[in-house]
């Protein structure tokens, strides 16, 4: 073997080469007074520096075409690489407010590292065993991450179901493959996309794949898992399962039917519209049932899931773009939400009931003035960049062409006033509900206003700097 092909895959070499660094780090200052102060920076250090390989990285085939890396790969690894860096910098808060958390503090880095390399794996698969590889890389540690407070029985029981749930998933997607290969007799995404054919075992092999990563993304009916799992987790480590895990999963999803299903494109179309009727409507629907702000952001990342599929159905370089910027936006809108939901919860005893944000406004208007930012970003208020990432995703589905395809645009459109609605609420709460008690007025730390800065300036400035989005085009079509 070449073993000078490793040299190709660099954003995976560097990212490799931190998760050596961080534990001969964490070793070595296991007894240092100055662990704690030291890894943080280190670590957000090496993850800022990691952006540097992502955006020089060259297209590249190596291991027979087990590793295929594209420009628009090593976009979305970019894009990764930076929410990773926003969660790595908001856990400062949580780790600092619990001293069992201290203890693994180093862990927690080493996970956070290790998941982003299986989801890197993910986007640069040419192979379905090298995809499946990289799905459990980033599944296994991330079950480790939810069930970080594990002397908490709701930490324990959302990583049980975490870990169970991907299990089972990654048992269909398996049997899904098992029929791909039985079918043409090869896992190469490029073989397997010319010599498959629509034929009964394919068709089953198809819905079997889309079933395995429709749990991943938490699309419906396969979402039951994803309430009690982002509410029983720690803050930090939801917000990284609903923002960066999820859009490694749809990146991974577009590239495959794409490229691989092609010729079965009319089965995962259909497949896909009832899907995303589906997701965005009920989840839509229950959100405003939620009081827990967590449970809420799950069924609201679900809707999300929803949006985001919608630039699979284009079929296009334009679908590939417009999923990369959805996904750009709401890695910026969805953290800085989870971050004020953070120092809420560290504020408040652990609770993060909607009814302890009445009044908060009074006692923390700035706070309260990002969050409505984000909330109206993911809402799809202009100007903000949510409005500018449903836009493309609205227009890279209806360019399809098709009946379905206008109607799922349309009952799309219909869910964003349910969607406002419910996003709203909390708005509301800030700043009209009025209470005896509201919460008292706290200073964040600079670790939390440094991520909720970055996420700021990324819901503002992204939907007007079109170069954003005419970047993510060129790489696309590249």
């Amino acid at each position: 073997m070449n073993y000078g092909q490793f040299l190709n895959m660099v954003p995976e070499a560097t990212l490799v080469a931190i998760l050596i660094i961080l534990f001969f780090a964490d070793f070595a200052l296991t007894k240092s007074e100055k662990k704690h102060p030291i890894m943080r920076c280190l670590t957000h250090t090496l993850l800022l520096l990691q952006l540097v390989p992502c955006v020089l990285a060259a297209p590249a085939e190596v291991f027979g075409g087990l590793y295929v890396s594209t420009a628009a790969a090593n976009a979305m690894k970019l894009i990764l690489t930076g929410g990773t860096l926003i969660v790595a910098i908001m856990a400062q808060t949580w780790i600092e407010h619990n001293e069992l958390t201290r203890r693994y503090e180093g862990e927690f880095y080493m996970l956070l590292v290790s998941t982003l390399l299986g989801m890197y794996v993910m986007t640069s698969s040419g192979h379905f065993l090298m995809f499946f590889l990289g799905l459990e890389m980033a599944s296994v540690p991330m079950a480790c991450l939810v069930a970080m407070d594990k002397w908490k029985k709701d930490s324990a029981e959302a990583g049980a179901k975490y870990i169970l749930t991907a299990t089972f998933s990654s048992a269909i997607m398996l049997y899904g493959i098992s029929f791909i290969y039985g079918a043409c007799g090869t896992l190469y995404f490029d073989d397997v996309a010319q010599s498959l054919s629509v034929t009964p075992l394919t068709v089953a092999g198809l819905v079997f794949f889309f079933a395995g990563l429709g749990f991943k993304l938490s699309l419906v009916p396969f979402h039951f898992w994803t309430a009690d799992t982002y509410q029983g987790a720690p803050t930090t480590v939801t917000a990284y399962l609903s923002v960066v895990s999820k859009g490694a999963a749809a990146f991974a999803l577009c590239a495959i039917l794409m490229k691989v299903f092609g010729p079965m494109t009319a089965q995962w179309e259909m497949m896909l519209y009832i899907v995303i009727i589906l997701s965005i409507t009920i989840a839509n629907l229950f959100a405003m049932r939620q009081s827990e702000l967590k449970r809420f952001m799950a069924f609201s990342s679900i809707s999300q899931a929803g949006y985001i599929m919608l630039a699979v159905i284009g079929n296009s370089s334009m679908g590939v773009a417009s999923l990369m910027f959805y996904t750009l936006v709401y890695v910026a809108a969805n953290l800085a939400v989870f971050a004020v939901i953070s120092v809420v919860e560290q504020n408040n005893g652990g609770t993060t009931e909607r009814s302890a944000l009445a009044g908060f406004y009074e006692t923390n208007p700035k706070l309260s003035f990002l969050m409505t930012l984000a909330l109206f970003s993911l809402a799809g208020i202009p100007p903000f960049a949510g409005m500018f990432s449903k836009f493309f995703v609205f227009m890279a589905a209806a360019q399809q062409g098709s009946f379905w395809a206008y109607f799922v645009v349309f009952i799309a459109l219909i869910n964003t006033v349910p969607s406002l609605y419910y996003y709203l609420l909390i708005v509301k709460e800030m700043y009209i509900k009025k209470t005896a008690t509201p919460l008292p007025t706290f200073e964040s730390d600079n670790a939390t206003k440094l991520a909720l800065a970055l996420c700021t300036v990324g819901i503002v400035l992204f939907g007007v700097f079109s170069c954003v989005y005419e970047w993510l085009s060129s790489v696309a079509a590249a």
